[in-house]
C-alpha cells in the first residue's frame, strides 16, 4: 500500500516537471511585468524622485462667538472703508482746491461768496449718497476726511462756516454717539481703516492726494 502510494507521488512529480519544462522561459517574464506598479516621476537634480499628487484635505473648526463677532466687526469695518473713502478722497481734493482759491481772494465778502458757490456745489453732488450712508459709515467718512485733509471736521467747518456753526453741528454729532473732533490716528487705533485704506488705493489705483500733487 505504501509502495502504490510513493508510486503515484513520483508519478506526479515527473508529470509537473515534464510539463513545466515545456513552459516557454519567457512567459515567466511576462507574468512578472504584472507585478509592476506604474507611477509618476520627477526628475530633480539628475536623479530621477517617485511623485504622486495627494487628495486634497479639508480641515473644518467650529467657531466660537466671540471669532464669530470679531470677523463681523472686522467685515464691516471693512466694507465702511470701500464704501466711505471715495467719497473722502473727493472732499479732501475739493477742499484743498478751495484752500487754493480762497488764498487768492483778499476780501471777506468776496470769499464768503466763493464758499457758499461751492458748498452748492458739494450739496447738489454729496447730499444724496451721504444720505444713505448709516451712521457707523458716517463715523468712518470722518475719520477718512480727517486722513485726508489733515483736519477733523469740527476744524473744517469752524473755518468754513463758523465756530457757532461748528458748535451745532458737533452737538448733532454727539447725539449719534460721536463727535467731529475725533482724531485719525494710522499707527494706533485707526491701523485696521489703514490697511484697508490702502486695499482700495491698490485696488482702484488711487495715490495719497499729497503724493498726486507732487506728481
Amino acid at each position: 500500500m505504501k509502495i502504490r502510494n510513493s508510486n503515484i507521488i513520483f508519478t506526479l512529480i515527473l508529470i509537473l516537471v515534464l510539463a513545466l519544462s515545456f513552459i516557454p522561459t519567457n512567459s515567466f517574464a511576462q507574468s512578472s511585468s504584472n507585478d509592476t506598479v506604474r507611477m509618476q516621476a520627477i526628475i530633480y537634480q539628475g536623479d530621477t524622485i517617485p511623485m504622486s499628487v495627494l487628495t486634497n484635505v479639508y480641515i473644518k473648526a467650529i467657531l466660537t462667538e466671540e471669532q464669530k463677532k470679531a470677523i463681523a466687526k472686522y467685515n464691516r469695518l471693512r466694507n465702511a472703508v470701500y464704501v466711505t473713502y471715495p467719497y473722502a478722497r473727493k472732499a479732501g481734493m475739493l477742499m484743498n482746491e478751495m484752500n487754493i482759491d480762497l488764498r487768492k481772494i483778499n476780501e471777506k465778502k468776496d470769499k464768503k461768496k466763493y464758499i457758499h458757490s461751492r458748498e452748492k456745489e458739494l450739496r447738489k453732488e454729496f447730499t444724496t449718497p451721504l444720505t444713505n450712508l448709516s451712521v457707523y459709515q458716517g463715523k468712518v467718512l470722518m475719520k477718512l476726511i480727517n486722513r485726508e485733509t489733515g483736519n477733523n471736521c469740527y476744524e473744517i467747518i469752524k473755518e468754513y462756516r463758523g465756530g457757532l456753526t461748528a458748535g451745532l453741528y458737533e452737538t448733532v454729532a454727539f447725539f449719534f454717539s460721536t463727535s467731529l473732533k475725533q482724531p485719525y490716528n494710522p499707527r494706533q487705533d485707526d491701523v485696521l481703516i489703514e490697511r484697508f485704506v490702502n486695499e482700495v488705493q491698490r485696488l482702484y489705483g488711487y495715490t495719497d492726494i499729497a503724493k498726486s500733487r507732487s506728481l
